[in-house]
């Protein structure tokens, strides 16, 4: 494993990015927008400039991170010759299969296709393929840079070479991989988005306010941010999506979102994205300021 390529240059993308460039790996961060390429080649350089800042790094490991990353917005000439290709394009179930079945196509036999879903069935991603049995789960954290946690899911026939190959190389980034099964939501949104779905029908039902529900799971529980906060860095509309696929793949009434989350996701209220979701971020500096309880 020597040479990455990442597909989506947004949030999870560019994070994803950063890591391996930072550990050494050659990287083509590709998008079909150049504007999205730029935009992500900021972000890292701007939380490159926080270590910096930090003393996390020196100078010389941002410009040798920044100096292995290529940037493209031809998948066919981004992914040539790599070794692991990992997908972090928007969570749709027809653009990943796209993707993965031009992946295919275009790939060497022995590059490993890897999704960062969420929540999304690798069964079904690899079945796209001819290569199923390379196609596995790496279920990245945000923020990529500080989260330790990586979800390794294997689909129904994910090989064991591949696995430990892809559970080793997460360690090599200075993460700690988790090894888990292919179920809608796996682990970490299978616990956590009913309770952000319950916080927000808690909400609905009228027995606190958004600010008190936060307050009760902050002091409470230790949580370093309140759910509805979580939601709305997450995204209200990846928070429904999940919670979508959820649903669907379990027929569970349990899974099915708050009318109050659907509404707002049509209202186009998606979080600090939208700025505006269950707090205002119409002012920037609230939205770094969230930002910066995950730094």
């Amino acid at each position: 494993m020597e040479k990455i390529a990442v597909i989506g240059a947004g949030t999870m993308g560019n994070g994803i990015a950063h890591v391996f460039a930072q550990n050494g790996f050659k990287v083509n961060l590709i998008d079909i927008a150049q504007t999205s390429l730029d935009k992500g080649l900021a972000t890292i350089t701007k939380n490159l400039d926080r270590m910096l800042a930090k003393e996390v790094i020196d100078e010389d490991k941002k410009k040798t991170t920044l100096s292995n990353i290529s940037t493209y917005t031809n998948l066919k000439d981004g992914v040539a010759n790599t070794d692991l290709v990992v997908e972090a394009a928007t969570e749709n179930l027809d653009i990943k299969l796209k993707i993965f079945k031009d992946l295919d196509e275009i790939c060497k036999a022995e590059t490993i296709l890897a999704t960062n879903t969420s929540s999304i069935s690798i069964t079904q991603i690899g079945a796209a393929t001819q290569r199923p049995e390379k196609v596995i789960g790496m279920h990245f954290m945000n923020p990529v840079p500080i989260m330790k946690l990586v979800e390794i899911i294997r689909g129904y026939s994910t090989s064991d070479e591949v696995t430990d190959t892809i559970m080793e190389l997460s360690k090599k980034l200075g993460k700690i991989p988790t090894e888990v099964n292919d179920y809608p939501g796996f682990v970490a949104n299978r616990i956590l988005m009913p309770m952000i779905n319950e916080s927000i029908e808690t909400l609905y039902n009228g027995v606190a306010g958004v600010e008190e529900i936060d307050t009760v799971m902050k002091l409470g529980m230790a949580h370093p941010m309140g759910p509805l906060q979580l939601a709305d860095f997450i995204g209200l509309d990846v928070c429904l999506s999940i919670l979508n696929v959820m649903y669907d793949g379990f027929k569970n009434p349990k899974y099915a979102p708050c009318p109050l989350l659907v509404n707002m996701v049509m209202a186009g209220k998606l979080g600090v994205k939208s700025g505006e979701g269950f707090y205002d971020y119409t002012d920037s500096r609230k939205a770094e300021k969230v930002s910066e309880q995950f730094k």
